[in-house]
């Protein structure tokens, strides 16, 4: 598996409601994402830095959602060019399920 974090700088401070009320209006377009497992939508503290953090069967599924188009897409809603940065997942703790995943 693979984790990819995303991070982009807002042009303006944004406070955790309003990140709310923005991120809803996106969420439904992650549903149906092949081999997304899971998304995480993120706020830093100071409302300056947002992004994502995905969970991914592959990082070639994930790098056929970060296209140009999706770039350009995020770049327009936001304001800001995002990063992403890939991380290998070897093991996965879930408290919600109760599994060790990978270990």
């Amino acid at each position: 598996m693979i984790t990819a974090l995303v991070q982009f700088n807002l042009p303006e401070p944004i406070v955790i409601e309003e990140a709310q009320k923005v991120f809803s209006s996106t969420a439904p377009k992650y549903r149906e994402i092949q081999g997304l497992i899971r998304k995480y939508y993120i706020l830093s503290k100071d409302g300056r830095t947002a992004g994502g953090v995905y969970l991914w069967k592959s990082q070639e599924e994930a790098e056929h959602l970060y296209s140009k188009e999706w770039m350009n897409f995020i770049q327009e809603k936001y304001g800001a060019k995002p990063i992403v940065t890939y991380f290998d997942t070897p093991v996965i703790v879930d408290n919600f399920t109760g599994e060790i995943v990978g270990a």
